[in-house]
């Protein structure tokens, strides 16, 4: 787990780099073809990290980890990320972030393996949930940087 903490570092330091001057204006255009903005994408990173970051909890205190998917639409909308600055949605996302890799550096050999029940998707490991986690935002992070 500490290859893939120090991957998540690595890609909060670059993505704040890349990022950093984007404007407000640019970041709330929604694309040409309809969907987020690019500050609603980052907002949906800050949900993501915010339910994994309780998911990864949950596994190291348990046997076993068990919770519901959430309503990404939903939480983007009642979040209106749209409104707030984005050297703020920024900063909050890469703090977030490197709270969350430092959360999986100290993840215990015998934790890792522990069954991750996520809504109706198949049961993955913590150590896959958490390499998921990596993999979506990267996705995104590819959008943003679109």
């Amino acid at each position: 787990m500490t290859e893939l903490s120090n991957r998540l570092n690595q890609v909060v330091a670059q993505t704040k780099l890349d990022l950093c001057n984007l404007s407000d204006e640019d970041t709330a255009k929604p694309p040409a073809t309809g969907g987020w903005s690019r500050k609603q994408i980052l907002g949906h990173l800050i949900d993501s990290a915010s339910n994994n970051h309780l998911r990864f909890a949950r596994a190291l205190l348990n046997d076993e980890m068990r919770l519901p998917g959430y309503d990404q639409e939903g939480s983007v909308k009642v979040h209106r990320y749209q409104d707030l600055r984005w050297t703020e949605l920024l900063d909050f996302w890469a703090s977030y972030n490197r709270l969350l890799a430092h959360v999986l550096a100290g993840v215990p050999e015998d934790k890792r393996a522990t069954p991750c029940f996520v809504g109706d998707y198949p049961v993955m490991s913590l150590e896959e949930l958490a390499a998921d986690y990596l993999r979506h935002m990267e996705h995104h992070l590819d959008q943003i940087k679109a």
